[in-house]
């Protein structure tokens, strides 16, 4: 064999076995990374059942505090504070309704 053909033959099959080791060690990091998103997924999916058994707990806490007191929303209509401002003692006036009945004045404070 002259000493191209031995060059060509040992840089082909360097190429090949190069390629050949390649190939395995980029299947072997896809598999990894393919098993690695099936942990993500699977600690993801424990999360999200802990959460929903922490939701469900917290759904019967509340019904049975409901059961057993009565429960306000905490807004101000609920209490009665806040209903009819304007037409108490102190107020400038009006109706209650916010329409503006009486006379107004103003007050410059351009020459200050």
């Amino acid at each position: 064999m002259s000493r191209a053909s031995k060059l060509t033959l040992l840089g082909t099959s360097l190429f090949a076995g190069s390629m050949v080791m390649f190939v395995h060690f980029q299947q072997k990091y896809e598999k990894e990374a393919m098993h690695q998103g099936v942990v993500r997924d699977m600690e993801q999916q424990r999360i999200k059942r802990e959460r929903q058994l922490d939701f469900d707990m917290q759904r019967e806490l509340e019904a049975e505090y409901k059961k057993d007191q009565t429960v306000h929303d905490g807004s101000n209509e609920s209490r009665g504070i806040g209903v009819g401002i304007g037409s108490g003692p102190g107020s400038r006036g009006g109706n209650g309704t916010g329409a503006n009945t009486g006379p107004t004045t103003t007050t410059s404070v351009a020459g200050r």
